[in-house]
């Protein structure tokens, strides 16, 4: 089944102005955008993103390289399989799956929130692919001794957040809210193209599974992090907000201390940075892919 149809009903083309394309993966239909020509840039979202949160960046940064942004199955305009188990190794492995697909080689990954995880993960597994990694908010180390991690745990278990999250559609019309600092910056018009992808119950079933994941996982996220040697030697570049109220500047402090050769820049921003400091952090990618290493 093709999505984009569907979509359109809600797409706003003005903001997203892409060609949509799918590809067929084990776990199901994913979607994705593939504009411009050059060196690849591949932006992997977290929760409850979708490759909107990138479309600033694929428009200016596809004039002048190959930007692959896709939707993890159960987000954006991907499909919404009823029976997924939602888990971030699962989104990784589908992830790995989409670059040995295209053959994608010397690749510039571009990570934030669960995506971190999801990307590096499938960044280490495919080391020889990937030439440099940029990184927005995120983590890659065991989660289940963290205090805020085990609240967050506790809640989302219990039978109100389900109730919340597939009822309420809780997580794009709330939790995203509390991601930005300064919340004029996300207007009505842009909120509705995070809300929309969720239209009904079983939709949001990876919603509920992801978020389950922040400290269901937590064994596999440390397997990640002392696997990380594979990746530490390349460039990276760490886009980091520090009014972000869960992914705190102490995870910032925990990443510079295992990337002490990082380029990192700051921005007084919550967890979107990429909604917030748009133009300035396009600015800060656009550096780091001139420069020679």
């Amino acid at each position: 089944m093709n999505f984009s149809v569907q979509a359109q009903q809600w797409l706003d083309t003005t903001l997203y102005p892409f060609e949509n394309k799918f590809m067929q993966l084990d776990a199901g239909e994913m979607h994705y955008v593939d504009e411009g020509e050059g060196d690849i840039i591949l932006f992997v979202h977290g929760t409850p993103a979708w490759s909107f949160l990138y479309r600033d960046y694929i428009t200016e940064l596809s004039k002048k390289y190959r930007c692959i942004a896709i939707d993890h199955i159960g987000f954006g305009l991907s499909e919404k399989p009823e029976i997924s188990d939602g888990r971030p190794q699962s989104h990784s492995k589908n992830l790995t799956e989409f670059i040995e697909k295209l053959d994608l080689k010397g690749i510039t990954i571009v990570v934030h929130d669960f995506g971190g995880p999801i990307g590096l993960s499938s960044a280490i597994q495919n080391h020889n692919r990937i030439k440099q990694v940029v990184m927005f908010n995120t983590w890659l180390w065991a989660t289940k001794d963290n205090p805020a991690a085990q609240k967050v745990d506790k809640i989302i278990n219990s039978g109100i957040a389900q109730f919340l999250y597939l009822r309420m559609n809780f997580s794009p019309k709330y939790l995203i809210k509390k991601g930005f600092h300064k919340k004029e910056n996300l207007s009505k018009k842009v909120h509705k193209q995070y809300i929309h992808p969720f239209p009904n119950k079983s939709s949001r079933l990876s919603l509920l599974n992801i978020g389950k994941s922040l400290v269901g996982s937590s064994d596999w996220y440390q397997e990640q992090w002392l696997n990380l040697d594979r990746l530490e030697q390349k460039p990276w570049l760490i886009l980091w907000g520090t009014k972000d109220e869960f992914i705190t500047t102490d995870y910032l402090q925990k990443w510079e201390k295992r990337l002490p050769h990082a380029k990192v820049k700051k921005f007084d921003c919550g967890h979107f940075v990429q909604e917030e400091e748009t133009k300035e952090t396009i600015q800060e990618i656009e550096k780091f892919m001139k420069m020679d290493y």
